[in-house]
Parts: structure tokens; C-alpha cells; sequence
């Protein structure tokens, strides 16, 4: 469509991700903002040098851009590309920095995953008791901002290999061992059907599976919405101008 003289474009937001889609992160944040920002498009850069790259050349023009890198702060190589990253948002007035550590501490940090992954009879809460308890510590250390969780005694019991992990690697760990098996199973590749449906249509379930939503069911943006604030995706949102419908 050709613009006529002296029309407006209208503004758009886009939310740029450092993950290719098909990825458990891309699917995430495209329903999330299909339920909660619907006029927010998802763009994906591939990883997270193309994604520094893209912000570098961007233009200060009608259009705003928030930008989804991960912040895996004790990794060296991450850190100094969010340092170029930050350099160069800094310099423009439409581009803004969500501080995400990565999406897997996203649904890791959500007050209610524990109840809505197992049932209050679920054979898992006995079994995966340790795994429960380290990410219970893990995120009651980051948000008091302890970030030396490497030497919490319940993730040393349950990583025993934590010195050769970062962050982001313990996040995915301990989300995918606390999901899997379950509908709301988390790999890098592949994010469960029960977070991105209403419950319950997931196509897999079997007879003798249940989850903590059972007798309440949700729809999939009211799951969108509880997630949004039952973490730091709020206060996240709110500081990018970032508005979610009611």
C-alpha cells in the first residue's frame, strides 16, 4: 500500500527475542503476548548477537521496540555482549531493555508452578522433593538479590555438577526436571501444552494424569495473566510502558 502525502503511520510495538521460533522461549512469548499484548508483534533475531546487532542499527522513528535479552550474569560471554547491548539502547529514545535473566527463571520464579504442575497427591512431590527445594532456594536467593547460589547447600545436593553451570543452565535444568513428564513439561525445544491451551485440551493426557488445576480449570489467558503476576514480568512490564489488557 502506498502512503499518502502527509498521512500518519501508525506506531507499532515489537518485542524482539534472541530465540529462533519453534523454540520453547519463541512459543512462550508469542502466546503470552497473543493472550496479554495483542497488538505487540514477536520478532525473533535467531540468538543473541544478531539480536545486539539489530538494536545497533534501529532507527529513532514512530515505532517502539522492547527487547528480550537474557541476562545469564555469570556468564562472561553474555555479559559482555549485554554490555554492547545496553551501550547501544542507551543511545535511543524508542528501544527498551526488559531485564529477564532468561524465560525458563520466568516460570521457574511463578508463585504458583509447584501447585499447578503436581497434584496435592501427586507421587512426584515425594520423588522430586529435593528438586523442589532447590528451586525454592534458588529463587528466594535471586530476589533477595544473593546471587552467590552456588554455594546454597540444597542446589550443591541436587547439581552436583553447579560449578560448571551458569544460571541460565541451572534455570533450564531444574524447570525441566520439575516438568517433565507432565503437561506442562519444559525443554529448550518444546513448551508443554498446558501452558499455551485452556485446560483441558491437552492431546496427550492420559486417564491416569492429573495436575494441580484439576478442579479449577483455567483458560489460556487467564494462565497468561497469573503468570504475568506471579512474577517480575509486572514490575518488568510496567517499567518498559508495557501494557497488558484487563
Amino acid at each position: 500500500m502506498t502512503q499518502k502525502a502527509g498521512e500518519r503511520i501508525m506506531a507499532k510495538t515489537f518485542l524482539r527475542i534472541e530465540d529462533r521460533k519453534g523454540k520453547a522461549s519463541y512459543t512462550f512469548w508469542e502466546n503470552l503476548m497473543k493472550q496479554l499484548c495483542p497488538d505487540v508483534i514477536v520478532e525473533s533475531k535467531k540468538n543473541n548477537s544478531e539480536l545486539v546487532k539489530a538494536v545497533r542499527t534501529l532507527r529513532n522513528d514512530e515505532n517502539r521496540y522492547i527487547i528480550v535479552f537474557d541476562n545469564s550474569f555469570d556468564n562472561l560471554q553474555v555479559v559482555m555482549e549485554q554490555k554492547r547491548l545496553k551501550k547501544y539502547v542507551n543511545e535511543k529514545k524508542n528501544v527498551f531493555l526488559l531485564d529477564i535473566i532468561c524465560f525458563e527463571y520466568i516460570l521457574l520464579e511463578f508463585q504458583e508452578l509447584i501447585e499447578w504442575i503436581y497434584a496435592p497427591e501427586d507421587e512426584f512431590l515425594e520423588k522430586r522433593a529435593g528438586t523442589v527445594a532447590a528451586r525454592h532456594k534458588l529463587v528466594k536467593a535471586l530476589q533477595d538479590d544473593k546471587f552467590n547460589y552456588k554455594g546454597i547447600c540444597e542446589i550443591v545436593e541436587y547439581d552436583k555438577n553447579i560449578e560448571e553451570h551458569n544460571i541460565e543452565q541451572l534455570s533450564a535444568k531444574l524447570l525441566f526436571d520439575l516438568t517433565r513428564n507432565t503437561g506442562f513439561e519444559v525443554s529448550k525445544g518444546v513448551l508443554g501444552e498446558c501452558w499455551i491451551k485452556s485446560c483441558c485440551e491437552w492431546n496427550e493426557r492420559q486417564e491416569d494424569d492429573i495436575c494441580g488445576l484439576d478442579h479449577n480449570r483455567l483458560s489460556v489467558f487467564e494462565k497468561m495473566k497469573r503468570i504475568y503476576d506471579g512474577n517480575s514480568l509486572r514490575l518488568q512490564f510496567l517499567k518498559v510502558g508495557l501494557e497488558v489488557v484487563a
